[in-house]
């Protein structure tokens, strides 16, 4: 199975990015409708929900918002023509309960609520939302919540750190970990999917662009550069990886779930560490290496 995982991560570092689709009416439509710009691959439909709004420090380091501050609605099709809406709504201390209220009123389901960070500053929390339905349904019951988002956002401190300057080299970094990555902005971010684990949900693959997958953003030089990520385990990998990161000075700031009810339970963790970009890398590497290794009798299902 490890053999399997890094021919899989190997094959995600010399493969070229998934080719955007054209977008479907009913998807397009479901844009218009939250008036958030998104794109589609791999069958899911992505809304981006970025907190562009907030100015947000971690232990004093100015974080960007590519870093981890991009929340996100998705969508695919299941059997019988309905949707699977999955989501990661980036919200403040402030917004958690209204925007809590706004999803369960309309009859979507709040599947996790977390931190991702230590340190920060404004508070920032993650709530994940999930719902069945027609597409324009899905997005007229999100759409509410949505647009709870921001609307108070708090002021930056006035002694908040400038944002580093961020020349990282990132060929260096796809090398180290053994997968390409994404620029944007400031921030080279890594993203490899458990596609091993074979979850889906009414016929539906639940895939990376749906939440299941492992990821690395990096910023900064590479001298002094900051790593924050997540990783997708399934239990037997949880001890494991945390004694990697660990082993490797990296900081666990919070491990949860982000869905309910699968099959096997699907447990994520997140990382936040500061230091020699390659030695960054090399540390999420040696947590990669202990993924896959167990190999579940289990099919993997959600609901």
């Amino acid at each position: 199975m490890k053999q399997l995982f890094i021919g899989v991560v190997l094959s995600l570092a010399f493969a070229p990015a998934a080719w955007t689709q054209e977008i479907p009416a009913e998807y397009q439509q479901v844009l218009t409708t939250l008036g958030k710009q998104g794109d589609y691959k791999a069958n899911v439909l992505k809304v981006n929900i970025p907190r562009s709004d907030l100015s947000v420090t971690v232990a004093n380091v100015k974080t960007p918002t590519p870093f981890g501050f991009g929340g996100w609605v998705a969508m695919t099709k299941g059997t019988g023509g309905m949707d699977v809406m999955m989501g990661d709504l980036v919200v403040t201390q402030d917004e958690v309960s209204p925007v809590m209220s706004a999803l369960l009123d309309n009859g979507l389901d709040v599947t996790a609520l977390h931190n991702h960070f230590l340190w920060d500053e404004p508070r920032v929390m993650y709530m994940h939302v999930h719902g069945h339905g027609k597409a324009a349904d899905l997005a007229r019951r999100v759409k509410p919540a949505i647009d709870l988002i921001g609307k108070n956002a708090p002021r930056p401190a006035a002694s908040a750190a400038t944002a580093p300057q961020s020349t990282l080299d990132t060929a260096k970094l796809a090398q180290i970990v053994g997968a390409q990555g994404e620029q944007n902005g400031a921030v080279y971010k890594i993203t490899i999917g458990r596609d091993d684990l074979k979850l889906t949900e009414m016929g539906a693959p639940i895939n990376a662009r749906m939440g299941l997958n492992t990821w690395a953003a990096f910023v900064g030089t590479n001298e002094n550069a900051a790593i924050a990520g997540d990783v997708a385990m399934l239990a037997s990998e949880v001890t494991p990886v945390l004694k990697a990161l660990r082993k490797n000075g990296l900081d666990v700031v919070a491990i949860h779930q982000h869905m309910t009810d699968t099959r096997p339970t699907i447990y994520f963790l997140h990382y936040w560490g500061t230091g020699p970009a390659d030695k960054l890398a090399a540390g999420f590497k040696a947590a990669l290496g202990e993924l896959g290794k167990t190999k579940t009798a289990t099919t993997a299902s959600h609901q």
